[in-house]
């Protein structure tokens, strides 16, 4: 059975995060969404170490331990790819100017319009835990195609 194991870290700075919009690389599952910052765990890496090499190389930022916080695992189950075990992660900083990302464009969007943004219908639930304040979860989502299907929120099933 192929997996994998990412990181996804959502960066504020003064009630803006910094978000991904997904239109640069070719066959790229997340096209046309936004998301925030983050990739695969590289061999022998740490959760904290890849999520710290993927932010800097999105986004030239420079993230300490005391910046970010684990948040929970999301598993993503789906019918078009391999099963997906993601390390999420909050981060807060000063930093506002970012580099050019390979993978899309980059944008302080203010938090009050994150919720107008084209985005995949799981990560809303888990983006809504976070700002809801929520310490640690695990969340599973089912999807087949770009539907949602099931949800589980620490095990148990949830509407969405």
């Amino acid at each position: 059975m192929k997996m994998r194991i990412t990181t996804l870290c959502y960066i504020e700075n003064g009630g803006r995060t910094l978000m991904l919009y997904r239109n640069k690389k070719k066959n790229d599952i997340n096209a046309g969404k936004w998301v925030g910052v983050g990739g695969a765990l590289e061999a022998g890496e740490s959760p904290e170490d890849c999520l710290v090499r993927e932010v800097w190389e999105e986004t030239g930022i420079r993230l300490e331990p005391s910046d970010f916080d684990f948040r929970g695992i999301v598993t993503f189950s789906s019918d078009l790819c391999e099963t997906e075990y993601m390390c999420l992660n909050s981060a807060r900083t000063c930093v506002t100017s970012v580099t050019d990302c390979n993978e899309g464009e980059l944008a302080w969007i203010d938090n009050s319009q994150l919720d107008a943004l084209p985005m995949w219908e799981g990560d809303r639930i888990f983006f809504d835990l976070m700002r809801r304040g929520e310490k640690f979860f695990s969340l599973k989502l089912c999807y087949e195609g770009d539907s949602l299907r099931r949800a589980y929120l620490n095990g148990r099933s949830i509407e969405h």
